[in-house]
């Protein structure tokens, strides 16, 4: 009895992903990098007791409708329409929660970099492929970055919270953590953690393999430095797979 050569876990290789980060950034500025904002006196102004004031009284400064784009000399930045309380029209006021994305675009975080299934592999029908993925900053994290700007600073913290797996077979898995590293110790077992079963070949697919996607779902805790406001955003990214399933072979006498 023979099978087309390979572990029932595939073995332990250089990962075979192409990560596809969704967004993209650079961390690096210069003096060309800045906010540039307008505000217009917003009429009427809000009644007394509106947030909108901000724990001011009318009098006390006044509110506007402040319109900011960040200017960066690569690229278009990010336009934002906030209204703000401000003691004159000079002042700026920037949204930390613009602030936190801008951080976590600065940390180029990518695609999971998949090591199993291989590319170059041959798994075989019925038998457990064990999944997992090689951590790093940028492709599981934890990453951590800030950005500045109007006097304030919002450092973001960025970890996958999940990988989820589409086969490519019409089945589908989300895993919690990387996954488990097979070993030719395992056998023929299956992962503890994060692992599938091909119930058919990928002969009649395209190229003969079955096509993938492994998709990240990072949690961004951001704060501003000493104290303030906070909140969480939620960044995901995939990479495709391609894996090539075939069938046990009995060798006739």
């Amino acid at each position: 009895m023979k099978k087309p050569g390979e572990e029932p876990g595939g073995d332990q290789g250089k990962g075979s992903s192409q990560p596809s980060a969704s967004k993209t950034g650079n961390g690096a500025k210069n003096e060309r990098d800045h906010w540039r904002c307008t505000k217009t006196l917003k009429e009427p102004q809000p009644p007394t007791g509106s947030p909108e004031w901000e724990g001011h009284e009318p009098g006390d400064g006044a509110v506007y409708s402040q319109e900011c784009e960040w200017v960066d000399e690569k690229e278009a930045g990010y336009f934002v329409v906030t209204t703000v309380w401000a003691a004159s029209p000079d002042e700026v006021a920037v949204d930390p929660a613009v602030l936190a994305q801008q951080a976590v675009d600065s940390m180029l975080l990518t695609g999971p970099k998949i090591a199993s299934p291989r590319a170059e592999g041959t798994y075989t029908v019925g038998v457990p492929m064990w999944l997992w993925v090689i951590p790093s900053p940028t492709t599981w994290g934890p990453n951590q970055a800030s950005a500045s700007a109007g006097g304030i600073t919002v450092t973001a913290t960025a970890r996958v919270a999940s990988v989820s797996w589409r086969m490519g077979d019409g089945s589908s898995l989300t895993c919690s953590g990387p996954g488990t590293v097979y070993t030719a110790a395992r056998g023929l077992s299956a992962s503890p953690d994060c692992g599938h079963r091909y119930r058919s070949t990928s002969a009649g697919q395209p190229g003969g393999k079955y096509q993938g996607t492994a998709t990240t779902t990072w949690t961004v805790n951001w704060a501003v430095t000493g104290g303030g406001q906070s909140g969480q955003l939620t960044e995901v990214r995939e990479s495709d797979f391609s894996v090539s399933v075939g069938e046990l072979q009995v060798v006739g006498q």
